[in-house]
């Protein structure tokens, strides 16, 4: 009997969990399936068994195949950004992966830096040059590439997305000459086909054989193709467990510090963006079994906070400025557990302010529209006040995990047409938010207040400070 449609699969290898959606051409969401993850954390030390990743793909793709109502014409898979690991030559793994804040490649990326590299010590290349040091010989592989090697059933290239971290010039399409560096992998745009499912993968993943695997991005990629934000001056938020900001550009946007890179899009567009380590991660932190919606309801009685923070989740920040010293922080004493509480949030969203401050800053683009995606745009009181503290209007799509910008890419990829087309058709935006009148004033204190602090501690710049200001000035002064 024939299928009524095709859809397409999104796989998405997130840090807690895998999730895997099955998606329509108009972004009807046909099934879904999700996997639990464990990592181990000790100070700067963050790992994962790569094996747990098959494994969670198994079992999620299966569930969100179990009724199959339409035909599968393709799957892409997204990761998390930076994380690395060693293989095999026939691409099985032979070394736990460092994630993507794994912060013990310090001296790598020292040595980096001083040949020549923009790297930070918690991206790709640094950790590969740890793990070879220390676990001997091995082929430098990503997040993504152990899951399409076995669906396919043999290594495949790696995209440049994720590779990205990994110092590959998407400029020049090429990887840098760095001496001592063996086994890189060969290096595809992303939305190539990369092969198809094999049998065996077929039968331990539900997913019929013969469906065309594409070459993925990033997870914060993943979320911005999600987010629709794909021409240039559209933005993405996207607040998980940290903060990433994506957005789309005509062309690179450069950033002598590095805290600012820039992603090659399918059609050769560019993605500029950066990745904090602010985030809703220190909520789960600070206020374990915590219902979320009831505080925020309470959180909402302190606006602003008698405190102002900056809610780091680990040690060290990497966006919108350079501070592997950095520490949260917490200025003045929260009145109670709701006032604390009321502190992160709004400290979260000063942190997507100052993000947005230093990207204008560098000249990039930021007249298109702003969209909410990642577990915290489920709160609607925490969207609310960071469109409010903002100042300027923001969407909210229905769907808003990255699994659906993997489906999107696998369409684009087996061909759906334009990905920003085939996005825009898949995305269904949910909810508008506005700014509320004289919100953006009444948090422009604490917001000035913090930007001094950092830089009076020397994370952040001067300049970038002194923008900063003239920035909320014109954003508080009456119309």
């Amino acid at each position: 009997m024939g299928h009524e449609r095709d859809a397409w699969l999104g796989i998405d290898l997130g840090t807690q969990s895998v999730r895997v959606l099955l998606v329509t051409a108009d972004g009807t969401v046909l099934g879904a399936g999700s996997a639990p993850l464990e990592g181990r954390r000790d100070g700067v030390r963050h790992e994962q068994d790569p094996e747990q990743w098959w494994t969670a793909v198994c079992a999620a793709a299966r569930v969100a195949l179990r009724d199959r109502p339409a035909r599968v014409g393709g799957l892409a898979v997204c990761g998390t950004s930076g994380t690395v690991l060693l293989t095999d030559a026939a691409g099985w793994p032979v070394s736990p992966a460092l994630m993507y804040d794994d912060g013990r490649a310090w001296a790598e990326g020292e040595r980096l830096r001083g040949a020549g590299l923009t790297v930070q010590n918690t991206w790709g290349l640094p950790k590969a040059l740890w793990l070879l040091r220390t676990h001997g010989h091995g082929h430098i592989a990503h997040q993504p590439d152990i899951v399409t090697a076995r669906l396919v059933g043999h290594p495949v290239p790696t995209d440049s997305s994720h590779a990205l971290k990994t110092a590959y010039d998407v400029e020049r399409d090429a990887w840098p000459a760095v001496p001592h560096v063996p086994s890189l992998p060969d290096v595809v745009r992303p939305g190539t086909p990369l092969g198809e499912v094999c049998p065996a993968a077929a039968e331990a993943t539900g997913i019929p054989a013969g469906t065309p695997v594409i070459a993925g991005m990033t997870d914060g990629c993943a979320a911005q193709i999600a987010s629709g934000a794909l021409r240039p001056g559209s933005w993405n938020s996207v607040l998980g467990t940290t903060l990433v900001l994506k957005g789309a550009s005509a062309t690179p946007v450069h950033d002598a510090t590095g805290v600012v890179y820039n992603h090659r899009a399918p059609d050769g567009s560019w993605l500029p963006g950066g990745a904090s380590s602010v985030g809703a991660g220190v909520l789960t932190a600070a206020f374990a079994g915590a219902d979320p919606a009831t505080m925020d309801a309470r959180a909402a009685a302190h606006e602003p906070s008698g405190a102002v923070a900056y809610p780091l989740v680990s040690s060290g920040e990497r966006f919108p400025f350079l501070a592997p010293d950095a520490s949260a922080l917490v200025l003045g004493e929260p009145d109670g557990d709701a006032d604390l509480w009321a502190a992160l949030l709004q400290g979260v969203a000063f942190a997507e302010r100052l993000c947005l401050d230093y990207l204008d800053h560098l000249g990039a683009p930021l007249d298109g529209p702003l969209t909410f995606t990642g577990g915290g745009a489920r709160s609607p009181y925490w969207n609310q006040l960071r469109a409010d503290v903002l100042g300027r209007p923001a969407r909210v799509p229905k769907q808003t995990e990255p699994a659906l910008g993997m489906a999107a890419l696998a369409a684009h990829g087996t061909g759906s047409g334009p990905l920003t087309d085939v996005a825009e058709r898949m995305v269904r935006i949910d909810t508008v938010l506005e700014p509320r009148p004289g919100r953006t004033a009444l948090f422009a204190e604490p917001y000035s207040r913090l930007v001094d602090e950092l830089t009076a501690r020397g994370w952040l710049s001067p300049t970038v400070a002194a923008h900063a200001h003239r920035r909320l000035t014109v954003d508080t002064s009456p119309s």
